[in-house]
């Protein structure tokens, strides 16, 4: 009986410490997320596309077509979203529903906020982010049990920093503006060459931190797709280094003059035989952060 006593209040402790492993969790998640929002600027201009008149063409179309003339140039968006998460192989890509909200502040970072992924028993929840120099990734199982716990070092930040850099050309574009201090450069052939999009290469510092991004630009501005060279271990070796990464974009809709992607797919190894999009969703609201 002593035994089964002593069983039951091993139990409790352990119950009660991955409680309060949870509740720091949430705090810091919210803590996170009010510093992103506290990036969001008192006023902001509204777009004249003199701001993109020197910029390479297809950075300038990119612009032309993302942000309509006069719309307040927002540099925090909101993102709520629904689809499914691979958390598998391209063989056996294991895909999971699961519904997100997201805060974007390129360049000061993200937090994506996974309000569950799969169904029953095996419901996940947590967060993936960078935020203030940090980054994370913590997913829960059901709330109670850690599936996933990693970030606190330089390889996982440099590597979040890649995420926020090319999710800003999906639902960010103002931050991508030179005034912002990105460096544009044309990287492809023009359009009437080869009737492929041109591709516009977008370099982002931050800190220490720097990020460059292609984007595949149709001849009306459209972005088609986004790739980049991103700092991962995600390959058999689990080896930090560079390896291609992207997504594709679709069905774009207006949000408060800005025409983002609604339908995105994203994964590692982009644009080789290994690609798999372990990242497909439709988003629902594109919302953007005042003071």
């Amino acid at each position: 009986m002593a035994y089964l006593a002593t069983a039951v209040g091993l139990l409790l402790v352990a119950a009660l410490a991955m409680q309060a492993w949870r509740l720091a969790d949430n705090r810091a998640k919210d803590k996170a997320w009010a510093w992103l929002q506290s990036h969001a600027p008192g006023t902001v201009e509204e777009f004249d596309p003199a701001m993109v008149e020197a910029l390479p063409e297809a950075a300038r179309r990119y612009f032309l077509y993302t942000i309509a003339p006069g719309t307040p140039l927002h540099v925090v968006s909101e993102i709520q979203m629904r689809g499914e998460i691979g958390l598998g192989t391209k063989e056996a890509p294991g895909y999971r529903p699961m519904q997100a909200r997201q805060l974007l502040a390129p360049p000061h970072g993200f937090l994506w906020r996974l309000e569950r992924a799969g169904a029953g028993l095996m419901q996940m929840s947590g967060s993936d982010g960078m935020a203030n120099g940090r980054s994370w990734t913590r997913f829960w199982l059901n709330g109670t049990l850690p599936v996933a716990r990693a970030g606190g070092d330089d390889n996982h930040l440099r590597a979040s920093f890649g995420r926020s850099v090319a999710e800003a050309a999906f639902w960010a574009p103002a931050a991508l503006l030179p005034q912002h201090g990105v460096h544009w450069e044309e990287a492809g052939v023009r359009w009437e060459e080869t009737g492929e999009p041109n591709l516009a290469r977008a370099i982002v510092t931050h800190g220490t931190l720097e990020q460059a991004i292609e984007i595949a630009v149709a001849e009306n501005g459209q972005p088609r797709w986004v790739q980049f060279q991103r700092w991962s271990n995600a390959n058999p070796e689990k080896e930090w280094r560079l390896q291609p990464f992207g997504g594709y974009l679709d069905d774009f809709q207006n949000f408060e003059g800005f025409t983002l992607p609604t339908q995105v797919e994203s994964g590692n190894h982009f644009g080789t035989e290994a690609y798999f999009p372990s990242f497909r969703v439709r988003v629902e609201e594109v919302r953007f952060s005042v003071p």
